[in-house]
């Protein structure tokens, strides 16, 4: 996870978004959900396929580890996105509340400045509840991720590897992606959003448990 997702992946992001290319991919929010997704599905499940195969190659009798890797994989995944977030937005919330925003501020260049008091100015603006979605989001995410696991193990755990399910495993990742993405930047209200991202990782879950059924057998 920290070397696909969080490195290789940001790495290309940064090569092909700086490029002219990136220029047109950002202007249209068709284009960027698609590029965005599949890069998601491709890393993370590349990640997640070559550990299987290689690094837990003497586990491969015990087909439970893939739930455990899903958990662990999107245990980090919400350790890194949602503690690091709730951080910042603590030590923000300490400075507003004790009039210190200023004394922050002051020393930054203008731009940053702006950058910061717009963060400022949407934490005082958003409602409470709404952080509680957080959570609920990254729970779904990490359902997808156990689910998402089972397929990719048993595409990796065999003689070899079983690229039907290692493209299934993207197109469904591609499919979470995508989906949170345009009805997130599409004025979707968040509740909507993750009512939507949690039917997908259900049926992502579905999709696996029907898998292990079938291989078992």
């Amino acid at each position: 996870m920290l070397l696909f997702a969080m490195v290789l992946e940001q790495f290309v992001h940064s090569v092909v978004l700086g490029s002219p290319a990136g220029i047109v991919i950002q202007e249209n929010i068709w284009m960027y959900a698609l590029y965005g997704s599949v890069m998601a599905g491709l890393f993370e499940e590349t990640g997640r396929l070559l550990a299987m195969r290689y690094v837990l190659k003497k586990e491969h009798g015990n087909a439970h580890n893939a739930l455990m890797y899903g958990a662990g994989h999107g245990g980090f995944e919400m350790f890194v996105i949602l503690s690091i977030g709730m951080i910042n937005n603590l030590i923000y919330s300490v400075m507003i509340n004790l009039g210190q925003t200023q004394t922050l501020l002051e020393p930054l260049d203008e731009a940053t400045r702006g950058t910061l008091q717009t963060a400022f100015d949407a934490l005082v603006q958003t409602p409470f509840w709404l952080f509680a979605l957080s959570p609920v989001e990254r729970l779904a995410a990490i359902t997808a991720q156990i689910g998402l696991s089972v397929i990719v193990w048993y595409a990796a755990a065999g003689k070899k590897i079983k690229g039907n399910l290692f493209i299934l495993a993207i197109l469904l990742h591609a499919i979470l992606d995508g989906v949170a993405v345009l009805t997130a930047k599409n004025g979707v209200p968040l509740i909507v959003v993750e009512v939507f991202v949690w039917l997908i990782a259900i049926g992502i879950t579905l999709i696996a448990r029907n898998v292990w059924k079938k291989e078992t057998e």
